[in-house]
């Protein structure tokens, strides 16, 4: 199998073999793995497909080379503001004295046939829960007794332009779409737990342009949404704020960064990158920690917002769980905890 993910920043592709106890337990063995920077996206979007089917060329064929073998087609990933969500449910009549798969595909099958608009596509249909009868919250029916079932799914819309741009890309680079993913689905299989999702959790994926939230409770998915700022934002400001050029602002934020200010020694003192008329030029640390904390900050804010919003707030007992790369900035796990005021953790993904 491979993976692709077409981020704002870096395009990664990822080459695996599944093995294991197929297929209740199955297992990945990484063959591959190719990295090439992303220019030809905006916000999660493909802006450039040219510059896009590059960037897919390269990571792809770094991944093949590593593996050993060549892949036609792929699974790629897909996010950004136009992703919607929305519940649906489907109502039926049990054909026989008790509920057999043949009831609950028909039931999942009213519910996911919404009118879906032309400039839209269906990605996702996740059943949360059934109702037999008058007994809510069944996670499967199957074999129980009744006479009425009726299904609560979650579906997932994408732009169609998007995606279409997006397939266009990865074709033009060689290979096949086998299926589109959203990112934070993809993420949240990769690094939550099942008590997590048990007891309520808010994953935030902190990607270079875009920051996704994905809300579980109760093992089913809650709410879903993105958030127009990531670590570019950051970036920009420490071009604005010291007086230094993207290239050199990205490895400030990486080499010295800090998102959360009191971590920081305050006779910590780095040097600027300077041109001939600049000079030399030395600041503290804790400035360049300042303007990443304040950024920071604010994206945190309207994250907290928004799972406010959803009305999920109090649901999440395990807490905030950030992943994606702008999350691996020292601090961020203290900055999160800070402002949310509840368990936070910094997750890479599980075995």
């Amino acid at each position: 199998v491979a993976g692709l993910d077409i981020g704002s920043a870096k395009t990664t592709a990822i080459i695996a073999e599944v093995e294991g106890d197929l297929p209740k337990h199955p297992t990945v063995k990484v063959l591959g793995v190719g990295q090439a920077r992303t220019t030809g996206m905006r916000r999660g979007v493909v802006s450039d497909i040219e510059e896009t089917t590059r960037s897919i060329t390269k990571a792809m064929k770094d991944a093949e080379r590593m593996a050993g073998v060549e892949v036609e087609e792929v699974y790629g990933g897909i996010a950004g503001e136009h992703v919607r969500a929305m519940t649906s449910k489907g109502i039926v009549a049990v054909s026989s004295d008790e509920i057999q798969k043949s009831d609950v595909d028909r039931a999942n099958e009213v519910a996911r046939a919404q009118a879906i608009p032309p400039d839209r596509e269906l990605l996702h249909a996740i059943p949360q829960e059934y109702t037999v009868d008058r007994d809510h919250g069944i996670r499967d029916p199957i074999g129980m007794s009744g006479t009425r079932l009726e299904t609560e799914m979650y579906l997932v819309t994408i732009g169609s332009s998007p995606a279409l741009n997006l397939r266009r890309s990865v074709e033009r680079a060689g290979y096949r779409v086998r299926e589109l993913v959203l990112e934070p689905l993809a993420s949240a299989r990769a690094v939550l737990t099942e008590d997590e999702r048990e007891l309520g959790v808010a994953l935030v994926e902190m990607g270079a342009a875009t920051t996704d939230l994905v809300v579980f409770h109760e093992r089913r998915i809650r709410h879903l949404a993105t958030i127009a700022f990531g670590g570019n934002n950051v970036t920009s400001d420490i071009v604005h704020g010291l007086g230094v050029t993207q290239a050199d602002a990205e490895r400030l934020k990486e080499r010295y960064g800090c998102a959360f200010e009191p971590l920081v020694d305050p006779s910590d003192v780095i040097q600027l990158p300077s041109t001939v008329a600049q000079g030399d030029r030395h600041i503290p640390r804790e400035l360049l920690a300042h303007i990443i904390h304040q950024r920071m900050d604010e994206i945190f804010d309207l994250v907290l917002r928004d799972i406010q919003s959803s009305g999920y707030l109090g649901k999440t007992a395990a807490g905030i769980v950030l992943t994606g790369g702008a999350a691996a900035l020292p601090g961020m796990g203290e900055l999160a905890a800070d402002l949310f005021g509840s368990a936070v953790r910094v997750a890479v993904p599980r075995e």
